[in-house]
């Protein structure tokens, strides 16, 4: 098995297109997967939330329950069918009902094959689904072509795997569930471990460092203006890219992420596409940002250095 590795690894080396296409390939696989995340996790954790908020009234609000019926406070998600994961049911038409054949799953190509449309009712289906698919591939293609065929492009993926299923949640829902950020920042500390991106100090520090930052900011505001300026989430996400990179990725990636976010509000703005007191999920800029940061952190900190 080490010599079957061994070979693989040589092969990739003298052939680095080839490396870098199978990587494609299999992330934009991923990617469709990840769009089936997007859609139902939220929907699997409305339910526990439904389920936790009946149980408690149930047992201690038996009156309220009594007078305007358990029935009647569990009608959010109940289109849904009662046994609902990130495998069963099978993937379907949300018009017709009809199950996707499995040559129509194909990424990118099943969507091109059914022109945007059902195969059996015709109606339009979205064209997120090959767009998740062909970014979660060119940006994984883009790991590829950076580590090469090592641990630190296995972890970047998995990392890129995560980040855009957040990116897609938190955009639909204004949500960065813990189930996510948390697993990703434990791994961060334990793959550093081994300085696989950063020192293991430095990714304790910048774990923290991420959290405290956001979170000063956020209660700063707060009492500003009595008002909270973000979630829970971009704390966490932020602590995420500090156990990854290090506390010293931590200013470049709150500069980009503030950038772009400013930038697509106000467009939003602008453009009359938002209002100034509706809110804009932040969650998306941290990733992108962060993503940045892990390709191309250290040799934009080294360009700004040498322009002072």
């Amino acid at each position: 098995m080490t010599e079957f590795f061994t070979l693989l690894g040589h092969t990739f080396d003298q052939a680095p297109w080839l490396f870098i296409s199978l990587s494609f390939v299999f992330a934009a696989t991923i990617g469709s997967f990840l769009n089936v995340v997007i859609h139902r996790f939220p929907v699997m954790m409305k339910r526990e939330w439904q389920q936790e908020c009946n149980q408690y009234l149930q047992e201690y609000h038996a009156d309220i329950v009594k007078q305007v019926g358990i029935d009647k406070l569990s009608k959010a998600i109940d289109h849904y069918p009662p046994k609902y994961n990130l495998v069963v049911p099978g993937s379907a038409c949300p018009k017709c009902k009809t199950a996707i054949k499995p040559w129509h799953n194909l990424p990118m190509l099943g969507w091109l094959m059914l022109r945007g449309k059902c195969a059996a009712c015709s109606a339009p289906i979205s064209a997120r689904y090959p767009i998740i698919e062909l970014i979660t591939g060119l940006l994984v293609a883009t790991l590829a072509w950076h580590f090469g065929p090592s641990w630190q492009f296995v972890f970047a993926a998995i990392l890129t795997f995560v980040l855009i299923a957040l990116t897609g949640i938190d955009l639909d829902e204004m949500l960065l569930p813990d189930q996510m950020t948390l697993p990703l920042l434990w791994l961060g500390l334990l793959i550093n471990l081994n300085h696989t991106f950063t020192s293991p100090a430095d990714a304790m520090i910048g774990a923290a460092a991420g959290y405290l930052s956001l979170w000063s900011i956020f209660w700063l505001f707060k009492l500003l203006t009595g008002k909270e300026g973000m979630g829970y989430g971009d704390f966490k996400l932020l602590a995420v890219f500090g156990a990854w990179l290090g506390w010293q990725m931590l200013p470049l990636v709150i500069l980009l992420s503030s950038l772009v976010g400013a930038f697509v509000g106000i467009t939003l703005i602008v453009t009359k596409r938002n209002q100034l007191a509706n809110p804009i999920p932040f969650g998306p800029y941290i990733a992108a940002a962060g993503w940045i940061a892990l390709i191309w952190g250290q040799p934009i900190v080294d360009w700004y250095l040498s322009t002072l």
